[in-house]
C-alpha cells in the first residue's frame, strides 16, 4: 500500500514539474538562438567590413600637405599607404592643400590601389623642374634647354636640376615624346643625352651670334626686369679669367651659362674655337646630369630604398645651393672689373 502511495505522487509530481521544465528548456533555446543569429549577424557584417591599403600621390610624385580623407586628417603609415575600412559600395573623399578634390569608391580602389590628387598650379611651379616634364614632356625639356642660352631672357629657367630629374624620368619623357620603348635605360639616356647636346649647342651658337651682332647695343643697354649690366659684366669677367675655358665650365653654372656664348660673339671669340669648346661643354654637361639623375636614382632606391623622387625638392635645393654659391660669390662679392671694349679680340 506504502509503494503504490509512492509511485502515485512521483507520478503527480514529475507530471506537475514536466511543464516547468518544458518552460526552462524553451526559454534556454530561445536564448541560445539569439545569441547564436547575433553572432552570425556580427560574423557576416564584420565579413562585409573591408580594409584597404592605398597610396596617394600627384602628378609630380611630390609630398601631399593638408591631407584629409572624409573630413579627417590623414596620415600614411611608415610604409607609406593610408588605410580605410569600408564595404562594398562605399566611397571616400580626399581632399589636399592646393589640389583638386577626389572622390574614390571601394571598387576603384580594389582594382588600383594608387589613387592621383591634381595638384593645381601655383607660381611656383614655375621654378619646379618636374612641372616642364609633366606637362611639357621631352618637347619643353629640349626647348627649355635651349632657350638658356639662345635667348637671353632664359637664364631663370631651371637647368642643371631639370637635367637631374629628367634622368630619373628618362624612361616617361622618352617614351612618351617620341612614341617608341627601346627596352634599355642606357639606350633610352644615351639618345635623350644626345638630344640635349643638339638643343644646347644651338643654343650657345645663336648666343654666340647674338653677343657679335649686338655686342656694343648691350653694353649701352639700361637695367630691365630681365636684363642686368652686372650678369653681362660678370659673365665677362669670368671669359677673362679662365679663357675659352670658360665655354665648358660655364655649362654648370647659372647665368654665367647664360651669358658666357654671348661675352664670347662680343670678344669675337676664335668660331671654329667656341663650336669646339661649345660641343665638348654640352656633353659633358648633358650625359653627366642626366646618367648621374637616372643611376642615383636607381642605386639610392635598391640600397636604401630612398625615394628621390618623393624627395625632389631636396634636389631641386640641393643642385641649387652647389651651382649657384659660386654665381652668386662672384656677382655680389667680387670686385669690379671694367669691360673689355666690344672690339676686343677673344682668345
Amino acid at each position: 500500500m506504502c509503494n503504490c502511495v509512492v509511485k502515485g505522487y512521483f507520478i503527480v509530481s514529475c507530471k506537475a514539474m514536466i511543464p516547468s521544465f518544458k518552460n526552462c528548456i524553451s526559454k534556454a533555446f530561445n536564448k541560445t538562438f539569439i545569441l547564436i543569429a547575433f553572432l552570425i549577424l556580427a560574423y557576416c557584417h564584420l565579413q562585409a567590413q573591408e580594409q584597404l591599403h592605398f597610396s596617394i600621390v600627384n602628378q609630380y610624385d611630390g609630398k601631399i600637405h593638408g591631407l584629409s580623407i572624409n573630413g579627417q586628417t590623414a596620415s600614411p603609415s611608415p610604409d607609406g599607404e593610408y588605410i580605410v575600412t569600408g564595404k562594398a559600395g562605399d566611397s571616400i573623399l580626399i581632399k589636399a592643400t592646393d589640389h583638386a578634390d577626389q572622390t574614390v569608391s571601394f571598387e576603384q580602389l580594389k582594382k588600383n590601389p594608387t589613387v592621383q590628387l591634381d595638384k593645381k598650379f601655383t607660381w611656383t611651379d614655375l621654378i619646379n623642374p618636374t612641372f616642364y616634364i609633366v606637362f611639357g614632356g621631352l618637347w619643353l625639356f629640349l626647348f627649355i634647354v635651349f632657350a638658356e642660352t639662345g635667348l637671353l631672357a632664359g637664364f631663370f629657367l631651371p637647368g642643371d636640376s631639370l637635367l637631374f630629374i629628367a634622368g630619373i624620368y628618362s624612361y616617361e619623357l622618352f617614351t612618351h615624346g617620341l612614341g617608341i620603348n627601346l627596352h634599355s635605360d642606357f639606350l633610352h639616356l644615351l639618345i635623350l643625352s644626345l638630344m640635349v647636346v643638339a638643343a644646347g649647342v644651338l643654343g650657345n651658337e645663336i648666343g654666340y651670334w647674338f653677343g657679335k651682332k649686338s655686342g656694343p647695343a648691350l653694353y649701352q643697354r639700361k637695367d630691365g626686369f630681365i636684363f642686368k649690366q652686372k650678369y653681362l659684366q660678370k659673365a665677362h669677367d669670368f671669359y677673362e679669367e679662365n679663357g675659352a675655358g670658360t665655354i665648358v665650365i660655364a655649362r654648370f653654372l647659372p647665368i654665367i651659362r647664360t651669358f658666357a656664348p654671348i661675352v664670347a660673339g662680343i670678344v669675337k671669340m676664335n668660331k671654329k674655337k667656341f663650336t669646339f669648346y661649345n660641343i665638348i661643354g654640352c656633353f659633358a654637361w648633358s650625359f653627366t646630369m642626366l646618367f648621374a639623375g637616372h643611376y642615383l636614382y636607381k642605386i639610392i632606391l635598391d640600397k636604401f630604398n630612398f625615394n628621390l623622387k618623393e624627395h625632389l625638392e631636396i634636389i631641386i635645393i640641393g643642385i641649387v645651393i652647389i651651382t649657384t654659391f659660386p654665381v652668386i660669390m662672384k656677382l655680389f662679392f667680387s670686385k669690379k672689373k671694367p669691360i673689355a671694349p666690344p672690339g676686343t679680340e677673344g682668345l
